[in-house]
């Protein structure tokens, strides 16, 4: 079950990322944990009415966890990147 949380939440990261490519430029660094809290909250609403999750408050926590974690990955790897 935890794998498609895992999937679920890639799709819908990367509908966002080429809807975000095609139609804007450059989104600033500020608006990218809004971006994931936006995509964590539609992966959680796909899990629970696709009865993945029963419950919605824990659908909701896991695809929050997930997105938000994503995303401090993803601000580490840069900022090591820069260092070096």
């Amino acid at each position: 079950m935890e794998i498609t949380y895992i999937i679920i939440i890639a799709v819908v990261a990367y509908i966002f990322g080429a809807i975000t490519k095609a139609f804007v430029d450059k989104v600033p660094n500020k608006f990218i944990p809004l971006q994931n809290v936006v995509i964590g909250i539609i992966s959680a609403l796909i899990c629970y009415f696709a009865k993945i999750e029963t419950d919605f408050l824990q659908s909701v926590i896991l695809c929050l966890t997930a997105t938000m974690g994503a995303g401090g990955v993803s601000d580490l790897i840069k900022s090591f990147k820069k260092e070096n």
